[in-house]
């Protein structure tokens, strides 16, 4: 269901405060906050096993938590979270020693026993005999984002240890993952269904979750137990205006606080009005393109390298993002050190070589799908529309095609294609995002999208070699594999968030799509 910007706006008049929350006395000065976005989450849940987007990470961080946090506003590095400390037994494990005086939002302390089940099989695996079994998507978003999980082990009341099969280097990040967010087990086990969980999770954020309707909207109440303090917000309302217009225009009405998702267009229109500004900029997420495989076309991977060097990406980001966002080195990011490939480049735009590519593999027009949403993500339909033109110009026959939801671009029953996505990454090692989206347990290798032996291989190497020679070695050839022999998809461009909002809300937009309304975020 799509609403209008004024049937969403008020459909969240007078509701009624979370019973879980404290009684607001009339004293209470605290703002009620609406953020107007163009999409609250692509699941209609908000438990993040089944929750795994851009959408869904711009909320979560408010009702629910991981044991280590991530410096969303600095330079993200890893920072105490629900865990404050931790340290590396062997390559295989890591002791967490837990926070004092963390409590759930019905009032149950945290504990390593919490920790323990939501790492366990009720939750996470669906393998616990009459238990709320989650959904074959959130047991494979486990299986995906833990490869090598072995289990997690109750060492006393306050500590805990995450404990692997094999090596992996990046365990204490995988913590950090929106996956990683610690449940409530008495709140878990008293829902009806694991709809009814997944809809209204229990977890010790700075605030809970009052009311959810999908497609319209998303309450959040201010949890004043929270262990960083009182939270500085009484109300936040997430309403769903698809529109970029509407959003725009609900801010400058003052119907709301925040707009989402402004095209770089728009910003000098909006700043035009001394009371808004536009925060935000480039973000640790990447624009892609993907192809599959089993569209006959796309098995040739001559065709596949073809597409790639038809894209003018600097003319993107010129033309649609006004040069406030760049090209990154592929697939992977500056922050991974000495895992950085750093001569590395996206394939060069170069026309003459997509016209040889396409005669040696013999191309003959036969048509392509390219399923697209209308600006889920920020100009995304205008980008295609750029991509269409420039594969046409050699060839290509790309027939554009616009579709409502993801399930009708990645559905079992979707003919083969091409289709955009992004990809994000929170830790310093290409391990964390290449391997449980690339390797063989990635939603790609699974659906028979894109598969590749050698790099399959390659991928399990990283996640569990210790070896950092072989495995700088071992990542350079996966970038070689997925990016220019056969590749699985090609980079855009480094993409960009901003947001607009009223300029005498102090608040910092982070380098992520997640919207931080913490005490350390807003105010003076």
């Amino acid at each position: 269901m799509k609403l209008s910007r004024r049937s969403a706006l008020k459909l969240g008049a007078g509701l009624p405060v979370a019973l879980a929350a404290p009684a607001l006395a009339q004293a209470d000065t605290r703002p009620v906050i609406t953020i107007a976005v163009q999409e609250i989450t692509n699941s209609n849940m908000l438990e993040m096993l089944t929750e795994q987007s851009n959408v869904g990470t711009r909320i979560f961080r408010n009702y629910v938590e991981p044991l280590v946090d991530t410096d969303w506003i600095g330079d993200m590095a890893m920072r105490p979270g629900l865990a404050s400390a931790w340290r590396r037994i062997d390559d295989r494990s890591v002791e967490f020693t837990l926070r004092d005086g963390v409590r759930f939002h019905n009032g149950d302390p945290l504990t390593a026993e919490e920790v323990a089940f939501s790492f366990g099989p009720e939750r996470m695996w669906g393998g616990s005999e009459g238990g709320k079994a989650p959904p074959a998507g959130g047991a494979q978003t486990a299986r995906r984002i833990f490869p090598g999980f072995e289990k997690m082990e109750v060492v006393d009341a306050r500590t805990v240890r995450f404990i692997n099969r094999t090596p992996d280097l990046t365990l204490e990040g995988q913590m950090a993952r929106t996956a990683a967010v610690i449940a409530n087990r008495r709140a878990f086990e008293a829902a009806p269904s694991w709809q009814d969980w997944a809809r209204k999770p229990v977890g010790t954020g700075p605030y809970v979750v009052a009311d959810f309707r999908p497609g319209q909207m998303l309450v959040l109440e201010a949890f004043d137990h929270h262990w960083q303090g009182r939270p500085p917000i009484r109300r936040l309302r997430f309403v769903q205006v698809p529109e970029v217009a509407s959003r725009i225009n609900a801010l400058l009405s003052g119907e709301v606080d925040f707009a989402c998702d402004i095209p770089p267009d728009q910003i000098v229109q909006i700043e035009r009005n001394p009371r808004f500004e536009v925060a935000g900029g480039p973000i640790n997420n990447t624009r892609i393109i993907c192809f599959d495989q089993q569209h006959p076309s796309l098995a040739n991977p001559l065709v596949r390298r073809a597409l790639t060097h038809s894209i003018d990406r600097q003319s993107i980001v010129e033309a649609l993002w006004a040069g406030r966002i760049d090209i990154p080195r592929g697939l992977q990011w500056d922050f991974y050190g000495d895992m950085l490939v750093s001569d590395w480049q996206v394939p060069r735009f170069d026309m003459a070589e997509a016209r040889r590519l396409l005669r040696e593999a013999n191309y003959r027009g036969e048509p392509i799908p390219y399923r697209c949403l209308n600006n889920y993500y920020t100009n995304q339909t205008a980008t295609a529309q750029i991509l269409v033109e420039g594969w046409r110009a050699v060839g290509l026959n790309v027939q554009l095609q616009m579709m409502e939801n993801w399930g009708q671009i990645t559905g079992r029953a979707t003919q083969p294609g091409i289709r955009d996505w992004s990809q994000s990454s929170t830790l310093p090692d290409p391990a964390a995002q290449m391997v449980p989206n690339y390797g063989r347990g990635g939603a790609p290798w699974v659906r028979g999208e894109w598969r590749n032996e050698e790099f399959g291989t390659l991928a399990a190497e990283l996640q569990s070699s210790v070896d950092r020679p072989r495995r700088r070695q071992a990542w350079r050839r996966m970038l070689q594999i997925i990016e220019r022999e056969d590749p699985a998809y090609t980079v855009l461009h480094r993409n960009g968030n901003f947001t607009a909002k009223r300029r005498d809300i102090a608040w910092r937009a982070a380098q992520s799509f997640v919207m931080d309304f913490r005490g350390s975020n807003w105010g003076a």
